[in-house]
């Protein structure tokens, strides 16, 4: 199933230390890259947490989160009476030699070790974060999927469009060449000169050749049935899809180089154009 690069989830339980929430986003990116932001007390699972999201997703730039904050009201904030201690004895110590020297509250509380919060069961707090991961991450995965969906019901529109615009070229073709003949055997009856028939084949098998686009055409429709085929598939397809908008784009611009005709330059811009859309879509694919 197609999947989007791009989607954000969160969640949150509540635990004996207070609410755990946890948020995942993510955007476009060639390969999986995660950034993690934990608070201390789950510092210790960050090894854990990328093994989990790298089992569920393949690429993007994925930044997870995760909070733990203490229920109001509760007494579970402290100050450490070791610390203060500590800084006390220091400050005595100090005071003899610089009288004038004021200590702010405010920043005497972010002294390492300072506050501390209510002791936690290590084990069960863990185990708290990583069952909100995996259901944060089941929604994450269902939004990629989702959006995944849009755009390749996008897509799937873009290669019926290529489709029809290749099959009008094909149907062209005949009537080009006969076109082209009309337009030598013209030029030959205003000579002088009578022309060998020979020659006058000659030069006409190798205007055709100049304009033969079967092979392309063919190559093209092969890439519409790729395409579709690849849309269906289950496991992560962007980066094929990335490779077969390369092939696509070939066949138009050579189809755009080999135009005599007005119609099919016209044809080749605009597989140019849908070509692109594709392209801007499949960006944003996993």
């Amino acid at each position: 199933m197609i999947r989007s690069m791009t989607a954000f989830a969160s969640g949150e339980r509540t635990t004996p230390w207070g609410t755990l929430t946890c948020e995942l986003r993510s955007v476009n990116h060639r390969f999986l890259e995660i950034g993690t932001r934990l608070p201390d007390d789950l510092r210790a699972l960050e090894p854990a947490l990328r093994e989990r999201i790298g089992a569920r997703i393949s690429r993007g730039k994925l930044d997870v989160g995760m909070r733990l904050r203490a229920p109001e009201g509760s007494d579970a904030l402290r100050v450490d009476p070791a610390v203060v201690d500590q800084l006390s004895g220091i400050a005595r110590d100090l005071l003899s030699r610089f009288p004038t020297m004021q200590v702010n509250f405010t920043d005497l509380l972010q002294f390492p070790g300072m506050l501390g919060s209510r002791a936690t069961d290590p084990a069960t707090l863990h185990a708290e974060a990583l069952s909100l991961l995996d259901q944060v991450l089941t929604e994450f995965v269902a939004s990629r999927e989702r959006e995944g969906a849009n755009l390749a019901a996008v897509i799937g529109e873009r290669n019926v469009a290529i489709a029809r615009i290749a099959g009008d070229v094909r149907a062209l073709v005949p009537e080009i060449r006969a076109a082209l003949r009309q337009k030598l055997e013209t030029r030959l009856a205003d000579l002088a000169q009578p022309v060998d028939p020979g020659r006058f084949e000659q030069e006409l098998v190798i205007g055709l050749q100049k304009l033969d686009v079967d092979e392309e055409l063919d190559r093209l429709d092969s890439h519409v049935a790729e395409l579709r085929r690849v849309l269906g598939q289950k496991e992560p397809v962007g980066r094929r899809l990335d490779f077969l908008l390369q092939e696509f784009n070939r066949e138009a611009n050579t189809l755009g180089s080999k135009s005599v005709d007005a119609r099919t330059s016209a044809a080749a811009v605009e597989l140019k154009v849908l070509i692109d859309q594709v392209r801007e879509q499949i960006q944003n694919i996993e």
